[in-house]
């Protein structure tokens, strides 16, 4: 405490809060109904539409580009061989070394692996919604706030987690990601959201400029440097519709949050954040940032999303590496949490879902290796797997198949809400897809 006390005194706090994503209240409506089987919950949407062939079926170039080579890219996550031949998505010229392996034993060992689930929709707004909703989100638009609750507005309603206990980390704020927070459903909606954070934006290169020395401008020699200062914040957050007045944090929970954002300014000058051991590109930021937002705060809910494999749209081999960084991202996390934030350590669920597949045939568009690239719209891109590994999983269970699917995407709602005792009243709600149920229910 002493260390906050003293960041909290900053001067660099004072510009800290002005990178804070904006803050919702705690509260309670009603008591939980309890007998919840985990205290946190670690939410990883995955990797922005991943195809089932070169995940969980490890056939690596085989059933993409015709090529003899099979092997496992997600071994921190997935048991199976990495690839012998043709080695290109790794580190290194070529991307010829593959990343070691962080864990003793993959997650599909420590946990339980839907082999083949169903995604509701083959967009990645859509399917973001689903997972964060319960439901089809079949009218949901682009820029438009979800309509049904969230996850997020479930839990704090229904259980009183306060908001900073609740997190968001974005990995941008382009498109309608920053908006998923919370919904414009009138029983729920603002006052029950969680806090967003786009880290690569608000410790970013902008950032670094406008807000990580703790600047104090001259209201009349310096106002360029103060209208640049407004419009990087206003191009932050416009996505971000405004909550209605009086809505905030406790004060202790926003001088909090200014001390984290303060030390993260420090330690990302430091070269001190929490960050994967290969760290080379968005998605590992993020999840860096993620790993210091669970230590600090130890939320009740965290939802990381990550989106590297979307370059498979036109670049296959840029694919396969996202996917692999993406399971190392998955490796460090769940290894920081079980080492280093004792608070979390044996009570904590990790679930990794993708938002979408991707197509069972290819586009026209070639990539530096002469290998097509897959878009998301068939039938294929409905097929996702799901895991989840910690409090509460049985540990080695594989369920599912190609031919019996197991789980839909929108059960990710009702798994949380079961996870963390208020199953009864999300059903009760009645606002979830009605197909939906808690995955340890589909078992």
């Amino acid at each position: 405490m002493d260390r906050r006390r003293f960041i909290r005194k900053a001067g660099a706090a004072a510009a800290a809060a002005f990178a804070a994503p904006y803050l919702l209240p705690s509260g309670r409506l009603f008591a939980a109904s309890g007998g919840g089987m985990a205290q946190h919950v670690v939410l990883v949407l995955f990797a922005g539409g991943v195809r089932q062939q070169e995940s969980v079926l490890q056939r690596y170039l085989a059933d993409s580009q015709g090529e003899p080579y099979e092997g496992n890219v997600l071994y921190n996550m997935l048991t199976g061989a990495p690839p012998e031949m043709k080695i290109v998505y790794g580190t290194g010229p070529g991307g010829i070394n593959p990343i070691p392996t962080i864990l003793g034993q993959s997650l599909q060992q420590q946990g339980t692996l839907f082999r083949e689930m169903h995604a509701v929709s083959t967009g990645h707004y859509g399917g973001l919604n689903s997972l964060l909703q319960g439901n089809t989100a079949a009218t949901q638009g682009l820029q438009q706030k979800p309509l049904n609750p969230t996850i997020f507005e479930y839990l704090r309603r229904h259980a009183g987690v306060p908001a900073s206990k609740c997190w968001f980390v974005g990995n941008s704020i382009g498109g309608s990601v920053p908006l998923l927070n919370y919904s414009e459903h009138p029983t729920y909606g603002a006052r029950y959201g969680a806090n967003f954070f786009a880290p690569n934006v608000t410790f970013g290169p902008l950032g670094q400029q406008y807000l990580g020395n703790a600047k104090v401008y001259h209201p009349e020699e310096q106002l360029g440097p103060v209208h640049a200062m407004k419009a990087f914040l206003d191009n932050s957050f416009e996505h971000m519709v405004d909550a209605p007045s009086g809505i905030g944090n406790t004060a202790a929970e926003k001088q909090d949050i200014k001390a984290f954002m303060a030390e993260m300014y420090q330690r990302t000058q430091n070269g001190a954040i929490a960050h994967p051991p290969v760290h080379d590109n968005g998605d590992l930021n993020t999840v860096g940032y993620a790993c210091e937002v669970i230590r600090w705060f130890q939320p009740t809910l965290t939802v990381v999303n990550l989106s590297g494999v979307d370059g498979c749209h036109s670049n296959f081999t840029g694919y396969l590496a996202s996917l692999h960084r993406a399971d190392h991202a998955m490796g460090h996390l769940w290894d920081l949490i079980q080492t280093q934030v004792p608070g979390m350590a044996g009570n904590t669920t990790l679930i990794a879902v993708p938002e979408c597949g991707r197509n069972d045939d290819p586009n026209a568009i070639k990539d530096q290796n002469d290998w097509f690239s897959y878009d998301h719209s068939d039938a294929n891109a409905h097929r996702v797997f799901g895991l989840m590994v910690g409090a509460g999983v049985q540990a080695g269970l594989q369920v599912g198949s190609e031919g019996t699917p197991v789980g839909l995407v929108t059960d990710v709602v009702p798994t949380v809400a079961d996870l963390l005792g208020i199953k009864s009243e999300v059903l009760s709600a009645g606002l979830i897809d009605p197909q939906s149920m808690s995955l340890f229910d589909r078992i």
